[in-house]
């Protein structure tokens, strides 16, 4: 009989949980979602080391993709697809992959993520460089799916990144860095969308931004590329530039307008009294990063 991994076994402390009502349904997984926060605490070294890696990757022109099965594949793609409208970056830079493809985003596709081939597969339509990082997520650490892109992966000459809630998970012998949150058992047993789910969110969260903030995405903890794609964005944009900026909403209109929607360029022509293409100039002179130009 296989070992049971830790994302499966029954948690004592919700054994009673088909008996209670809704308040005391929500305020136990309360409880137990109070401790995601402090697994990811106990492993922020390895996030931080993830961040500067990804930095690394990016400021040399390589690309990330996260590689997941069911719930851990969905986060994936999320958080790849939120990457260009927050930080302007191309598409193409963050990718996310799902054992039984796009089908799989709505929908279990049984058996998926027990094939190795389709990790090969989806890894061979990333067509990866050595300059590029590969993620796996899964709560078990165990998919063939994830396993099978992270090795070949490898033998390609790329750096991986694995993040597991199962302190035995295989995929910590093909990661370069291991990520291991210890969430525990989750509420409702093998539910690993709740708590392993949650973690996988956070961490995700942290490695996108962070790498993004570390190439010089943002200016202090502002989005500077932020893609100006709706009313609320255009509204964002503004704010951004006046309180970087500090001149009135309707200057900072003017320049948004004048830098053809470009936050950042925005800020130097504000700030410096230049024109779009010798702010341009300017952030190429300094890499891109505001931070240099505002000194």
């Amino acid at each position: 009989m296989k070992a049971t991994p830790l994302t499966e076994k029954s948690n004592p402390d919700t054994k009673d949980i088909d008996l209670m009502s809704g308040y005391e349904i929500a305020k136990t997984i309360n409880q137990e979602d109070k401790k995601v926060a402090l697994a990811v605490e106990k492993v922020l070294p390895q996030i931080g080391e993830a961040i500067e890696l990804i930095a690394s990757a990016f400021r040399q022109g390589g690309r990330l993709a996260y590689f997941g099965a069911g719930t851990s594949g969905r986060l994936g793609i999320l958080d790849a697809s939120e990457c260009p409208p927050t930080f302007g970056v191309d598409k193409n830079m963050v990718q996310g992959f799902i054992a039984g493809g796009e089908k799989a985003i709505r929908q279990s596709v049984e058996k998926a993520e027990d094939s190795l081939e389709l990790g090969m597969e989806d890894l061979a339509k990333f067509s990866p460089t050595p300059q590029d990082i590969i993620v796996g997520i899964s709560a078990s650490g165990n998919a063939n799916y994830i396993l099978s892109a992270m090795k070949q992966a490898q033998t390609l000459g790329c750096k991986t990144i694995g993040i597991s809630s199962n302190p035995e998970a295989k995929i910590k012998t093909v990661a370069n860095i291991f990520i291991n949150p210890i969430v525990e058992e989750e509420a409702v047993t093998g539910s690993s969308r709740m708590k392993s789910g949650t973690a996988q969110k956070m961490i995700l969260n942290m490695l996108s931004t962070g790498a993004m903030i570390r190439i010089g995405k943002t200016y202090q903890n502002y989005m500077i590329d932020v893609q100006i794609l709706n009313d609320k964005l255009y509204d964002r944009g503004c704010r951004f530039i006046s309180e970087i900026s500090k001149i009135s909403y309707t200057e900072a209109e003017n320049f948004l307008k004048q830098s053809h929607n470009e936050v950042r360029t925005a800020c130097i022509m504000a700030t410096q009294k230049v024109s779009y293409e010798k702010a341009h100039e300017l952030l190429k002179q300094n890499d891109g990063i505001l931070r240099k130009i505002l000194k």
